[in-house]
């Protein structure tokens, strides 16, 4: 038999909306660097130290990027590319080492635009995917760049960080 996870109550939620509220505000507080963002690593600590609790920041964050830039081709993909990152790294909790979950969040960054293609794949066929994507190859590199480093260089003391504030209600339990 399978443990159902808790209820969350007030505290656990006003916690992971805040948590989501920060998953925005930190991508604009970096807006004036293209595609440089803290979003992939906060992702990434969020699942490593909150566990399944950590979609719902990432909804969150979701939601407040429609509401702040609307609904379109370019957003759609976010229903899917978050929540699959948090996946990845839910895969490699176990793993300890920044210079692993650099790789791992560089390689989503790398990834990013050929993930985003698949809803242009949608809708408007093979040439218009392939097309967009190409043309932001040199956004992703930028991407891959700046989370691997922001990954290497903060892995670590955000997890810590967030186990020591998220304590025994929001934590997956694991020591950190």
């Amino acid at each position: 038999m399978t443990a159902r996870p808790s209820a969350l109550g007030a505290r656990e939620v006003a916690v992971l909306g805040l948590l989501g509220a920060l998953l925005f505000g930190s991508k604009a507080a970096l807006a004036w660097l293209p595609n440089v963002e803290p979003v992939s690593l906060l992702v990434i600590v969020y699942t490593v130290v909150l566990g399944w609790r950590a979609l719902f920041p990432i909804c969150v964050y979701i939601l407040l990027e429609y509401v702040t830039w609307g609904f379109g081709l370019w957003s759609a993909c976010y229903l899917y590319v978050w929540p699959l990152l948090a996946l990845t790294a839910w895969l490699l909790r176990r793993m300890e080492a920044p210079l692993g979950w650099a790789v791992v969040s560089g390689a989503f960054g790398l990834c990013f635009g050929a993930l985003c293609a698949l809803m242009y794949l949608a809708a408007g066929g093979w040439a218009f995917a392939v097309s967009w994507w190409v043309q932001g190859i040199p956004f992703d590199l930028i991407h891959c760049g700046g989370n691997f480093v922001l990954a290497l260089a903060l892995f670590r003391p955000c997890r810590e960080l967030l186990a020591r504030l998220a304590g025994p209600g929001l934590s997956d339990g694991r020591k950190h």
